[in-house]
């Protein structure tokens, strides 16, 4: 039996390197397996962990490094590493995007007189469905739909980065605040 560890190697990054390059296009990085495939890039790297059976956000080792030095557990796949896994978490983000909607977290921050964090709109998202915890990506569709309601001028960010992970360009916010924003009256 063939071992498929797929192990991701940081280049240089420059002082000015794009952030969203780095972060979401997988800059700056190489891939190498153990078995010996060629992966010069991300998208060899993902397909050859596709043929294998592991997770291609995280390559099949459970964790992803974001940044150097910050590593997460692979949220894709429940820190599994197997392909199957995320297979079964991409349907679930697909079906919690039809299920939780722009209109209904809308409703839910409207009942919070003052401000609100992302975990307590997510549990009354969970109650309002009368979802049980884990049967659907709540918190991370939540979060989405309060930054796009936060992009469009209806709430604003109180919190503070909990953490800077390349200087203030790429920041995390492990339980965000936030605040509806009041009407201007004329």
């Amino acid at each position: 039996m063939t071992t498929h560890t797929i192990t991701t190697q940081w280049d240089e990054i420059p002082e000015h390197a794009d952030d969203l390059a780095l972060v979401e296009g997988h800059a700056f990085r190489t891939f190498r397996c153990a078995c010996g495939a060629s992966l010069p890039d991300r998208a060899a790297a993902e397909l050859h962990a596709s043929e294998t059976g592991q997770c291609t956000a995280c390559l099949g080792s459970a964790d992803e490094e974001l940044v150097p030095g910050f590593v997460r557990r692979c949220p894709a796949c429940a820190a599994t590493g197997r392909r199957g896994v995320q297979l079964v978490w991409e349907v679930a983000h697909g079906e919690a995007e039809q299920v939780i909607t722009l209109d209904l977290v809308r409703g839910l921050v409207a009942g919070f007189p003052g401000p609100f964090r992302l975990s307590e709109i997510a549990d009354a998202t969970r109650l309002a469905l009368g979802l049980r915890l884990g049967r659907l990506p709540v918190g991370p569709r939540v979060r989405d739909l309060l930054r796009e309601m936060e992009a469009t001028g209806e709430l604003v960010m109180l919190s503070a980065p909990d953490e800077m992970l390349r200087g203030p360009a790429v920041v995390l916010y492990r339980d965000p605040q936030w605040q509806r924003v009041s009407p201007v009256s004329s």
